[in-house]
């Protein structure tokens, strides 16, 4: 078995000057950076008092669903002699607040469009989304159902 081990640094950059002397002092930003990639721009949902313009932790959670499928996917259609040309997915999640004003995701849904060269691969390609969801190290990490709806497309190049 192999170990990966990943660090990166979160940075609150939300003080307006009085720190969290009460709910409505401060800002939800933050930064995540670690070493030789772009900082990401971070606040919390416009719901909890962030920035609409940032990305937040629930955004960022589907985002690592998403691309963490596709990676697979494309891997296995490598493998599997399926030319893929084009992939794009409309990710959607369902978050439920609860009482106490925590909250949990209790589905996600992945949309991916997938256009490949030759309309034999149709079937394959899109039996492969099943193992890709095997296999996605993210997936395989949350408590709740991540579900398919994939298309696939032809492109032959004609």
């Amino acid at each position: 078995m192999n170990i990966h081990k990943y660090q990166l640094q979160v940075q609150w950059t939300g003080n307006t000057g009085p720190g969290t002397t009460s709910y409505k002092s401060y800002n939800r930003s933050y930064t995540v950076a670690t070493e030789n990639k772009s900082e990401i721009h971070g606040s919390s949902d416009p719901a909890f008092r962030g920035d609409p313009t940032k990305y937040n932790p629930e955004e960022l959670l589907l985002a690592s669903l998403s691309s963490c499928h596709m990676l697979w996917y494309l891997h296995l259609c490598a493998e599997a002699g399926i030319v893929v040309v084009d992939y794009v997915d409309h990710a959607k999640g369902i978050m439920f607040e609860a009482e106490d004003g925590g909250g949990q995701f209790s589905e996600v849904l992945l949309q991916p469009i997938v256009t490949v060269t030759d309309s034999d691969m149709v079937e394959r390609a899109n039996e492969l989304h099943k193992a890709a969801n095997k296999l996605c190290f993210i997936a395989r990490s949350v408590n709740f159902e991540v579900k398919h709806r994939p298309v696939c497309n032809v492109d032959s190049g004609i």
